[in-house]
């Protein structure tokens, strides 16, 4: 085991513990047998076999500025079998959510949690807070398990999307509470063979894919079941903008979900423009097929159960509905 303390971090929320946590990784990279760094971008990794177990909250600078050229806080990229277990990360992100609401020239946002290129990834009882951007994005991974992960951020934060997802296969969100100011998971272009099961989501956006590039890879086998949304803009929503795209989504189950208060529990939306300002008013080439509805149940609180907005020259084919009960709260 590898303490990043004895390593000369300290747990005092001023002092940068930087070269201690890369000390522990290159020391867990050269082992022989699986090895734990007990806590903190970690990359090229030799070894298939290491955890980080957080048993503490380790805290982003609460000046913005500190990091805002970077695409992620931490960051993992290019390594196998790596497991993150536990602890929580405190973003600090309630400066930039002001600037972000002034309207003020705000520097880009970093995620909290970065994995890309990686496979058989773990993240077991982390705990996300009050990012500045996204807490946690997959990108061009396999074999990724998010379990008993929580995110929270205040409903009014812009941007804070729970959790992310694009050009992965293979992801697999159980046993996991979100509650942020933007969608609870969001899925991207390229996204195959997902498993969402036991969450719970609310406050934000819901769960939804969002297609809107001419060139962009498709999103398809997606399952989601036994999810809560409770007090959210939206439930289960696909949008795509008015334009052209050669993107689809397809081959989508949506089941066991409850509804609380919830705006609009389910969206196709191919005509996606948010504040109907400088629409591209066009049509929308996303193709949507072969999307299964079944036992839904719940309230909505003032807007549309179901919307579907189709293209008039794509619409969607193969939505099937069964079992769906909402209704207005009293």
């Amino acid at each position: 085991m590898y303490n990043v303390v004895n390593l000369g971090a300290k747990g005092d929320g001023r002092t940068d513990s930087t070269k201690a946590f890369l000390d522990a990784w290159t020391a867990a990279c050269g082992s022989a047998s699986p090895a734990t760094i007990y806590i903190s971008v970690f990359r090229d990794c030799n070894s298939h076999a290491i955890t980080f177990r957080i048993d503490a909250t380790l805290v982003a600078p609460s000046d913005y500025h500190v990091i805002d050229d970077a695409a992620n806080w931490l960051a993992f990229q290019d390594v196998t079998g790596v497991s993150i277990i536990g602890g929580v990360l405190d973003g600090q992100g309630t400066g930039l959510w002001a600037c972000k609401r002034s309207a003020k020239n705000c520097p880009s946002s970093a995620s909290t949690l970065g994995l890309t290129k990686s496979n058989n990834i773990l993240v077991r009882g982390l705990t996300s807070l009050n990012r500045q951007m996204f807490h946690i994005v997959i990108n061009g991974c396999d074999n990724v398990t998010l379990q008993g992960v929580r995110v929270s951020a205040s409903g009014q934060s812009p941007n804070t999307d729970g959790i992310h997802m694009q050009l992965s296969s293979g992801v697999t969100i159980m046993d996991t509470q979100i509650k942020t100011g933007d969608d609870c998971v969001s899925v991207g272009p390229g996204a195959t063979n997902l498993w969402i099961e036991n969450v719970a989501c609310g406050s934000g956006h819901g769960i939804g894919s969002l297609v809107k590039d001419l060139e962009e890879e498709g999103v398809q086998n997606v399952t989601a079941k036994t999810v809560t949304f409770t007090r959210t803009q939206n439930g289960v929503r696909i949008k795509s903008w008015a334009r052209p795209s050669n993107g689809f989504v397809k081959n989508v189950v949506i089941q066991h979900i409850g509804m609380v208060n919830v705006q609009n529990p389910i969206v196709i939306d191919q005509n996606y423009c948010p504040c109907q300002e400088n629409c591209p008013g066009h049509v929308s080439g996303v193709k949507v097929s072969d999307m299964g509805y079944e036992d839904i149940h719940g309230t909505l609180d003032s807007g549309v159960a179901v919307k579907f907005d189709y293209s008039s020259t794509n619409p969607c084919s193969g939505i099937k509905m069964q079992d769906v009960k909402l209704s207005h709260r009293n």
